[in-house]
């Protein structure tokens, strides 16, 4: 379950803030209109470093980006203001760019080179106050039967800064 437009649907922002200081057991499942409390089945009290979020990302299709309504946009942002007082490094990722550039669709090594892709990550950008650098285009695997190493790049890419970024925070404790 992610966040959802509207106010009462989809995770709570208050749960997603219980999650990055690691107070949801392993295996929980969330339930729309219902906030964990402490004392809940699912409620950990005494949360370890590998309970708690270590990178936050948060991934949005990229024909979704032009549609994020200002409650959604709230919403992201005062879970990243939870994250950044906690210190956890945020990322995004914008998939299905295919889906949303012709270009990119016709080639994917276009993915950083399309100027309407580029002016999604900049609207995003300003909406939610991420770093450019921060925010990663990405097709996804969808009618592909095999492996193909320009969508694998991308892929990659936004990978392996997740994991620098992570390491990155748990150096810093």
């Amino acid at each position: 379950m992610g966040l959802e437009q509207d106010f009462d649907s989809g995770i709570s922002v208050n749960d997603l803030k219980l999650a990055l200081r690691g107070h949801v057991k392993e295996g929980y499942k969330f339930t729309s209109g219902q906030e964990l409390k402490e004392g809940d089945d699912g409620y950990n009290s005494d949360p370890t470093l590998e309970d708690k979020v270590h990178v936050l990302v948060c991934v949005v299709p990229a024909d979704a980006v032009s549609r994020l309504s200002d409650q959604m946009v709230k919403k992201i942002r005062n879970v990243r203001l939870a994250a950044s007082e906690l210190g956890i490094p945020q990322l995004a990722i914008i998939t299905k760019v295919d889906d949303d550039c012709p270009a990119v669709k016709k080639d994917t090594s276009n993915i950083y080179k399309s100027k309407y892709l580029k002016e999604k990550v900049d609207r995003f950008h300003q909406q939610l106050g991420l770093p450019l650098n921060c925010i990663f285009l990405v097709k996804n695997y969808s009618d592909e039967t095999e492996s193909n190493d320009k969508i694998n790049a991308a892929i990659l890419c936004a990978l392996k800064q997740m994991v620098m970024y992570g390491e990155d925070f748990l150096n810093d404790l």
